[in-house]
């Protein structure tokens, strides 16, 4: 499943590239964009390593992983979000997230399940990296959590 990389597999690569997916993938549901479509956008806009300014965050991303997220967590996703809803807290269901921790914990979930070339250890580090970007209460913990009991299942 791996692609070719504009960039390559550094690990400062892959760390935007999860951030690009993550992004990439909260922006599929809340504009019903296909993974293909949204594929396409990144690589051509948001990956821009000619931006005049010098300052695309974006630009650094592994592509090819980038790609391959996005494309698995929706390939695997029916078996990706039952993954993560068997871990959580009775009475609570993946919908009731808010959408930036549902990608997070998608993504999070799919490299865990369908990627034992990345280190349980990296994949929950990273993950709970980008929710301390994106929230400053107790969703870090969450997705730690969250992320950790779906590896005991996923990687015994």
């Amino acid at each position: 499943m791996k692609a070719a990389s504009k960039t390559g597999g550094s690990k400062q690569a892959r760390s935007v590239a999860r951030l690009a997916a993550v992004q990439a993938l909260y922006q599929m549901e809340v504009s019903s964009v296909g993974a293909e479509a949204v594929i396409r956008e990144f690589s051509e806009h948001r990956f821009d390593r000619d931006a005049e300014d010098g300052e695309n965050p974006l630009a650094t991303a592994d592509e090819g992983f980038f790609a391959d997220l996005v494309r698995g967590v929706v390939e695997h996703q029916k078996a990706v979000d039952a993954a993560v809803a068997r871990k959580l807290a009775s009475g609570w269901r993946l919908d009731r997230l808010d959408a930036t921790a549902r990608a997070i914990l998608r993504a999070g979930a799919f490299e865990l399940i369908h990627r034992p070339d990345v280190p349980t250890e990296v994949v929950i580090d990273e993950y709970v990296e980008l929710a301390k970007s994106f929230f400053e209460g107790p969703e870090p913990g969450f997705v730690n959590g969250a992320l950790d009991a779906v590896a005991q299942d996923a990687r015994p």
